[in-house]
């Protein structure tokens, strides 16, 4: 593939990979045969046997347990449609693709849409680039930047690798572009997907990363310019709001995740973890229900929680607690083994960027998302993979240059 093909390819991943198709179906799953062809011919090596072999205790079990077939593998073929993507992203990564180049021009091409969706704001079809759904107690019909994708939190999760890179250039000084411009092309999109979620694990990783690093941060001027500045907006904006605003949409969601009113927080967080629980005991606690088996085990109990109609869309939105749904706490171990050896061995702290992905991922997974995640699984790759030297954090100390006469 070249560097047209790959342009190509993130523009379908990254703004119409759902665009026309089926609730579920994407355009990177109808890609796989090319992909694992590719794949094959880059490595020389075949990539699913190995990933079923990794799977087949907890399949066996599954069918043990019982399962309805058709719709394990109907999932299971969908999981491996991921995994391909994933290995074929990977190798991506390692290609020597100009990712500043790639990432530069996703993020003009993401703020022109913004700029057109805008205006749809206010007319009939506003659903092209809105979504229009009951935000928190006391907010009906909210409208949220979504996109051409099916959720406002997954856009904004799609836009969190632009944000980290473009972050990471400011930290460093090598940003090619004004810090005023990276300011408007990156926070303007965020704030009109009003995802909190990912607004909340952005900023808790960064925060982390700078208290890891504080001293060494600290000393960059511009980092310590950007926390004051940051700072002052924020508490500026606060203070005005509460005077002059103090029922807007945002003071009103906060106040009702602090108070536990707000539906959407609970069912990401420790209700999905409940309901995980309640679905498992109806198979396995240790080894899940197996793929596919939410809509069908587990819709009766979900319906019954939730008192949701018959015909609503089951899901458990929680990346962790889905894991554990399906694969039980057996497979939940697993993932974070997985993610935590993956951190040591590829020594994901060395670098801003890939220690900015992997804390908000990290993060993110017990706040929301789920197992089928393209967006989340691009920040795993990303994170662990070692192809952005650019903003690695070099040794604190430096070798002496001994001279001699």
């Amino acid at each position: 593939m070249k560097i047209n093909s790959f342009f190509l390819l993130a523009m379908v991943f990254f703004f119409l990979n759902s665009v026309g198709l089926p609730y579920g179906l994407q355009y990177t799953t109808l890609l796989t045969p090319i992909f694992y062809v590719w794949i094959i011919r880059k490595t020389g090596r075949e990539p699913v046997l190995p990933f079923l072999l990794a799977l087949m205790p907890f399949i066996i079990i599954h069918q043990v347990n019982g399962v309805d077939l058709s719709s394990y593998l109907v999932s299971l073929l969908n999981i491996i449609c991921i995994y391909v993507f994933c290995v074929a992203f990977h190798l991506f990564l390692r290609s020597g693709v100009d990712m500043e180049r790639l990432l530069t021009r996703l993020l003009y091409i993401n703020f022109v849409l913004c700029l057109i969706a805008i205006p749809f704001y206010f007319t009939p079809v506003s659903d092209i680039f809105w979504i229009q759904q009951f935000l928190t107690a006391g907010i009906r019909d909210f409208k949220r930047l979504k996109m051409f994708t099916y959720e406002a939190s997954y856009y904004s999760t799609l836009m969190v690798p632009l944000i980290f890179f473009f972050v990471s250039q400011m930290i460093l000084r090598i940003n090619k572009i004004r810090v005023s411009t990276l300011a408007v092309l990156l926070l303007v999109p965020l704030f009109m997907s009003f995802s909190l979620g990912v607004i909340s694990a952005l900023v808790i990783a960064m925060a982390f990363t700078y208290l890891l690093y504080f001293r060494r941060l600290t000393r960059k001027r511009r980092v310590f310019d950007f926390i004051v500045a940051g700072l002052t907006l924020l508490i500026t904006a606060t203070f005005v709001a509460f005077i002059f605003f103090p029922d807007n949409t945002l003071f009103v969601r906060i106040s009702n995740i602090f108070s536990g009113h707000d539906s959407s927080a609970r069912g990401r967080t420790f209700e999905a973890f409940e309901l995980a629980d309640k679905v498992n005991a109806l198979k396995s606690r240790l080894f899940g229900i197996g793929f596919g088996q939410v809509k069908k085990v587990g819709a009766e109990t979900i319906r019954q929680f939730y008192n949701y109609p018959p015909d609503y869309v089951i899901t458990i939105p929680n990346a962790s607690a889905e894991t554990i749904a399906i694969l039980g706490w057996v497979g939940f171990g697993v993932r974070i083994f997985v993610e935590l050896a993956l951190f040591i061995y590829t020594r994901v702290w060395t670098n801003y960027y890939r220690l900015f992905l992997f804390m908000f991922i990290f993060l993110y997974q017990f706040t929301g998302s789920f197992i089928t995640n393209l967006a989340e699984y691009v920040i795993w790759i990303m994170a662990f993979t070692d192809v952005f030297p650019q903003f690695a954090i070099q040794p604190r100390t430096q070798p002496v240059n001994i001279k001699t006469s």
